[in-house]
């Protein structure tokens, strides 16, 4: 709507004659908020295995592609830009920030496609993340979806990728995306199981009782490192539960793009 003062310059003189109300034509450069979405499509994030999967049994890419869906719901309402990349060990997918609703269904074509073909691919997020670093030139609130798991153990390259994506005056939110049940509480029935890694394909055989406490306090350790590493580069670290809902996801977006506009 026009206010009065304001100038003339984009009111839009066809939706005038029709309604003889005066309107402002908005363009996607004066859009409020520049929103980046990462989604990590590497195999362990099609972890658990479901056969039919629903919205009350969900893994973590597929949490985190219906949390991506949502977000963009929510910025296509607020008339904001929205852009996406998917990556696992190499960038598979990347659009530019755009607000127009062809480019979200264009999104969401993109983001249905990744729960559709399983992904066996390791991850190398450190790689990809400095390559999508550099393609945001704008000033932008960047929301990342990831386990932080890789066969890399190198997690100073991991921390410093992070790093990057805060160039530029980002606005970097990490969604540490996993699920507690047992990837953090290793609740796993005490009979003898093989373990494996989906991404490099090593296993083990074992009962789960006799790894379970060392093998927590590990986790909490790795996950508290991570918190630490997040608060010293000025990235908010978002724990995120898949058992858990979406309420945190959709309440951080909140949040953040207070303090980012």
């Amino acid at each position: 709507m026009y206010n009065k003062g304001e100038s003339t310059r984009h009111i839009d003189w066809k939706l005038f004659a029709k309604t003889d109300k005066l309107f402002v034509k908005r363009y996607e450069e004066e859009t409020n908020l520049r929103c980046h979405l990462i989604v990590d499509n590497s195999a362990s994030m099609h972890y658990p295995h479901f056969k039919n999967p629903s919205v009350s049994q969900l893994n973590k890419i597929g949490f985190s592609v219906i949390a991506s869906a949502a977000l963009l719901e929510i910025l296509k309402r607020q008339r904001d830009a929205y852009g996406l990349s998917i990556y696992a060990d190499t960038n598979e997918y990347y659009a530019p920030a755009k607000g127009s609703e062809r480019h979200r269904r264009m999104l969401l074509n993109h983001l249905e496609q990744i729960l559709e073909v399983p992904s066996k691919t390791k991850t190398k997020t450190y790689t990809a993340l400095h390559e999508i670093a550099d393609k945001i030139h704008r000033r932008s609130l960047i929301f990342l979806f990831t386990d932080m798991f890789q066969a890399d153990k190198d997690e100073d390259m991991l921390f410093e990728a992070l790093r990057h994506l805060k160039y530029n005056k980002h606005e970097v939110v990490l969604f540490h995306t996993y699920d507690g049940k047992h990837e953090l509480n290793f609740e796993f029935d005490n009979i003898p199981k093989r373990f494996v890694d989906v991404e490099t394909g090593e296993h083990i055989n074992l009962y789960a009782d006799t790894v379970k406490d060392n093998y927590k306090i590990s986790v909490e350790n790795y996950f508290n490192q991570l918190k630490m590493k997040c608060m010293q580069y000025k990235i908010d670290y978002v724990p995120v539960d898949i058992n858990e809902g979406f309420e945190q996801v959709l309440t951080t977006y909140l949040i953040s793009r207070k303090r980012f506009l």
